[in-house]
């Protein structure tokens, strides 16, 4: 085990540390392209578009992630990052 990932472990927001890997992979790339679409996501992370939403659905509970409807197509929901920089 290298130095970087106990570091990158130590450094992780608590809300973070007990969920999936997809949901960490989800709530980076959030980070990374600031707000983005659940399709969005899937495309970005290529993931299967179900296992992002289960990571949406895990971030959102913990209060990591946030979602407003879409004005430009009101069937699409846009996610954003509530963490604290």
């Amino acid at each position: 085990m290298s130095d970087e990932t106990t570091i990158s472990a130590r450094s992780a927001p608590t809300e973070l540390i007990d969920l999936s890997p997809s949901a960490k992979l989800v709530a980076k790339t959030l980070e990374y392209e600031g707000e983005s679409t659940q399709s969005a996501l899937a495309e970005s992370t290529l993931l299967p578009s179900r296992t992002v939403r289960y990571a949406l659905d895990q971030l959102e509970e913990a209060e990591v992630v946030s979602s407003r409807i879409s004005f430009v197509d009101a069937r699409k929901r846009i996610y954003s990052l509530e963490l604290e920089p």
